[in-house]
C-alpha cells in the first residue's frame, strides 16, 4: 500500500492525462487486456501462499529503485524471452501496462519505486524450502587460434542441435536427454562431455576459441558465459548457445559422497584447489558431469554491460536471478532473502527484489535460484561462497488477480 503524506498527483491520474494528450493508442491495453487477465486469473501452484508486504523480512530496507531499473530494462527489450509456466506468465498487454505505469511512478514520486511495487503487485511466498547459489562471469586469457599455450577449446553448437519435445521425441529416446542432433531427418544423440574431451567433435570445425586450462573451461561451462582476454589485448565475450542434453552432475557433490570433504569444502575455490592437488584424477572427475555446453560469441552488448542471460537481456549484478523456467517465468519479480551477508552491505543479510532473467543446468525446482554476482575473479570469490537456504516470494501483478485477492497492506 502506498505510504501516506504524498501531495503530488497520482501516477494513475498522470497516466490518464498522458492518454488525453495523444497516447490513446495504449488505452485498449488497460481495458481489454486487464479485464481478460482479471476474469481468468492465473493457475497458481499449491506452494504459492499469499502474504502481505509487512511480512517480508527487510522489505523496507531494499533499494527498490535498483529493482525498478531492472524491471524497466526488461520492459525495454520487446524481444525478451518470457518462457515459463503458462499460468504465471504476465499477458503482454498487462506487461506493457505495467511498464508504462512504472515509468510514471519513477518520475512522479521520491519513493516511487517502492510505491509502484506495493500498489501494483501482490506477494506470494513459495512455501517449499528454497536454496540459492551464486554465479559470475569468469575472465580468463584465450586465443582465437590454437597455440602451444592454448589447447582447450570452447565449441560452437553443432548444426542440427535441437531441443527434444513431446512432438519430436523418438520412441526409443533415453529419459533425461533434453537435446539431440537432427541429421537426415533423424534425431540422434550428441556425444557427452567424456566423448567430446576425447575428441568426438574434432574435425568438424566447431572450435570457437581456445583456453589454456581445462579447469577454466569446465567452470565456464558451469557459469554459461565468460569474458576472454585475447592475446592482442582485445576482449571477447562468449555466451550460452546450447547443450548436449545430458544430465548435469555436480562434481562437488560427487566428492562429498566419496568422503573427500564436506559441502563447505567444495565451494568453487575448494573445487579448484582439489583439482589442482589431484591432477591425475582431474579429467576423470570432469567427465562424470556428462552435460556439455556450446557457446557463441556475444557481440550485442558493450563491455560495460553484463552477459546476456537466457531471457535475452543483459544481466545485472545482484539483481538478476537464474531460475527454473518450468516453475517461474522469465521476467518474474522475486524477493529473495537468505542468511549470507549482502555483498554490497556486509552489515546486513541478503534481502533483494530480483528479476528472473537466466537459468542453468543445475537450477531445478520452484525455489531454487542462482544469483548473478558480476564479472571477474572478485565476483567469483563472492559467488563461490553462496550455498544457502533462502525464502522466495513472487510478486504477482494485481492485473492478474481477482480484485478481492490483491493486497491492501
Amino acid at each position: 500500500m502506498p505510504r501516506k503524506g504524498r501531495t503530488k498527483r497520482s501516477p494513475l491520474a498522470a497516466l490518464f492525462a498522458v492518454f488525453q494528450k495523444g497516447a490513446a493508442y495504449a488505452a485498449p491495453l488497460f481495458i481489454a487486456g486487464a479485464a481478460t487477465a482479471m476474469q481468468q486469473g492465473p493457475q497458481f501452484p499449491e506452494h504459492f501462499e499469499q502474504v502481505s508486504y509487512a511480512r517480508l523480512a527487510d522489505w523496507e530496507r531494499d533499494d527498490h529503485s535498483a529493482a525498478l531499473a531492472g524491471f524497466l530494462r526488461f520492459c525495454g527489450n520487446p524481444g525478451a524471452n518470457r518462457d515459463g509456466p503458462a499460468g504465471l506468465q504476465v499477458p503482454r498487454s498487462s506487461l506493457r501496462q505495467l511498464c508504462l505505469t512504472a515509468e510514471l511512478f519513477r518520475n512522479e514520486r521520491p519513493a516511487g519505486a517502492r510505491d509502484f511495487f506495493e500498489t501494483h503487485f501482490t506477494p506470494f511466498r513459495i512455501t517449499e524450502r528454497g536454496f540459492v547459489t551464486g554465479y559470475f562471469e569468469p575472465e580468463v586469457a584465450a586465443s582465437r587460434t590454437k597455440t602451444a599455450a592454448f589447447q582447450v577449446p570452447l565449441h560452437k553448437k553443432p548444426a542440427g542441435l535441437e531441443t527434444v519435445t513431446e512432438d519430436n521425441r523418438p520412441g526409443d529416446w533415453p529419459d533425461g536427454l533434453s537435446h539431440g542432433r537432427r541429421t537426415s531427418e533423424r534425431l540422434t544423440q550428441l556425444p557427452d562431455r567424456a566423448a567430446i574431451m576425447d575428441g568426438a567433435l574434432d574435425g568438424e570445425g566447431l572450435e570457437l576459441v581456445w583456453l589454456a586450462d581445462p579447469v577454466d573451461a569446465f567452470f565456464i561451462h558451469v557459469q554459461g558465459s565468460a569474458r576472454l582476454r585475447l592475446a592482442d589485448g582485445s576482449v571477447m565475450r562468449v555466451g550460452y548457445a546450447g547443450k548436449s542434453g545430458h544430465p548435469y552432475t555436480g562434481i562437488g557433490r560427487l566428492l562429498v559422497d566419496r568422503g573427500e570433504g564436506t559441502p563447505d569444502d567444495f565451494t568453487m575455490a575448494g573445487l579448484r584447489r582439489w583439482l589442482a592437488e589431484h591432477p591425475d584424477q582431474r579429467d576423470a572427475l570432469l567427465k562424470e558431469n556428462r552435460s556439455y555446453i556450446f557457446f557463441r560469441e556475444v557481440t550485442e552488448t558493450g563491455p560495460d554491460q553484463g552477459p546476456i542471460g537466457a531471457a535475452g537481456v543483459p544481466l545485472t549484478p545482484g539483481r538478476s536471478l537464474a531460475v527454473d523456467p518450468r516453475h517461474l517465468p522469465y521476467g518474474a519479480l522475486i524477493y529473495v532473502t537468505s542468511s549470507f551477508a549482502d555483498p554490497e552491505d556486509g552489515g546486513r543479510t541478503f534481502a533483494r527484489l530480483m528479476l528472473a532473467e537466466d537459468t542453468g543446468s543445475a537450477i531445478r525446482g520452484p525455489a531454487r535460484g542462482d544469483i548473478f554476482i558480476g564479472s571477474g575473479q572478485a565476483a567469483g570469490d563472492v559467488a563461490g561462497d553462496i550455498h544457502h537456504q533462502a525464502a522466495f516470494t513472487v510478486l504477482v501483478p494485481n492485473l492478474m488477480l481477482p480484485a478481492a485477492t490483491a493486497v491492501t497492506d
